[in-house]
């Protein structure tokens, strides 16, 4: 983040400073929230059971990055109007997914704390689990965006693909 204020100022993001912004903006909410969900498969893999105490703070922090990536966006794309907002959102699906897995966020944020875990009980589990659907939206999201170079997205999937392959393995070892 530091970077990117840096690289504004100093006027280092290149050609396109915005897009270049919103695009590091995205692509760390990814990087932070697809590690944030290595944390459990790597404690399984290692037994390093102090990993799984970051994983909320990764959450918030992917959280934040997106928040200011829509931002950019909205700002600097749209000049800060909420009707064509609106209209990005139903005439593009890449900008649909990712408005979803924003609101779809958007409650795992605000029950984030140990008073809610505790006041939800079994539910918070649960409601905590649409964050596998939240990086499926997040990962196709960035791969329809990018026109025509798929590469750096499907590195990205092929992470989350990886990270469901080890969940699912061990569930049904722990299954027999």
């Amino acid at each position: 983040m530091s970077y990117l204020v840096y690289a504004a100022i100093f006027r280092l993001l290149g050609a396109d400073p915005q897009e270049e912004m919103l695009h590091q903006l995205g692509l760390w909410t990814l990087i932070l929230l697809l590690s944030g969900l290595s944390l459990t498969p790597l404690n399984r893999i290692f037994s390093i059971p102090k990993l799984i105490q970051y994983r909320r703070m990764l959450g918030l922090y992917a959280f934040f990055y997106l928040v200011l990536h829509i931002l950019v966006f909205f700002w600097f794309y749209l000049d800060a109007n909420l009707a064509e907002l609106f209209d990005e959102v139903i005439k593009r699906p890449y900008v649909t997914l990712g408005m979803l897995a924003t609101l779809l966020m958007l409650p795992l944020v605000l029950t984030s704390t140990r008073a809610m875990q505790r006041k939800l009980g079994k539910r918070w589990k649960k409601l905590h689990q649409l964050v596998y659907l939240i990086a499926i939206l997040g990962c196709i999201h960035f791969i329809w965006q990018s026109k025509s170079d798929l590469n750096e997205p499907l590195i990205y999937f092929i992470w989350l693909v990886s990270l469901f392959s080890i969940r699912a393995y061990f569930a049904r070892k722990k299954a027999q």
